[in-house]
């Protein structure tokens, strides 16, 4: 199985057409966002053009592959206009013999780490900042923002497959990596 990794949107389609070519060129068979997908604020709604039907429109193209999360700037009112399903906090896919456990990252991180029933990775995003760090028995995996990226980093997404995940930059570089 491939999987593709995104998150923290923010109502800006920028970077989403070459997520679509992404996810066609790698045969990606399932999508997951990991929540920011609308609001951004006054700062960002000045600086930014956002689109949030654009971007809409082309998550709900892929609504048959997404697994899609809130983040902490999701309303309730954003989820009830989108055309594909929204997990609240915390969701576990089983792949390749790995529990992939996947949130926003403002509740679960690597800063705030909580006993998971078995050994696993945690996939999120919410700091903006792209990582892969080990701790006992998890691997907490950051995969960015595809739109509003921190601390000099490039836009960034991550892909799975065969236990492997690397993170990319939005021009197809690798970035981090690492294998199960």
């Amino acid at each position: 199985m491939k999987i593709l990794f995104i998150s923290d949107i923010h109502g800006i389609d920028a970077n989403l057409k070459r997520i679509e070519d992404t996810i066609e060129k790698e045969k990606i068979d399932k999508l997951v966002v990991l929540g920011d997908l609308y609001y951004a604020g006054p700062t960002y709604n000045q600086k930014y053009k956002l689109n949030s039907n654009g971007f809409k429109n082309i998550l709900t193209k892929y609504a048959g592959k997404i697994i899609c999360l809130k983040g902490n700037c999701d309303s309730d009112v954003d989820i009830k206009i989108s055309d594909f399903p929204i997990c609240n906090n915390l969701a576990l896919i089983y792949v390749d013999g790995i529990d992939i456990y996947l949130t926003h990252g403002n509740e679960y991180n690597f800063e705030k780490n909580r006993k998971f029933n078995r050994k696993g990775v945690l996939v999120y995003g919410h700091e903006h900042i792209p990582y892969i760090k080990k701790n006992k028995d998890m691997i907490y995996i950051n995969v960015g923002s595809i739109s509003l990226p921190r601390d000099n980093n490039k836009p960034t997404y991550m892909i799975y497959e065969n236990k492997e995940f690397i993170i990319y930059d939005i021009d197809g570089n690798v970035f981090d990596r690492i294998i199960i």
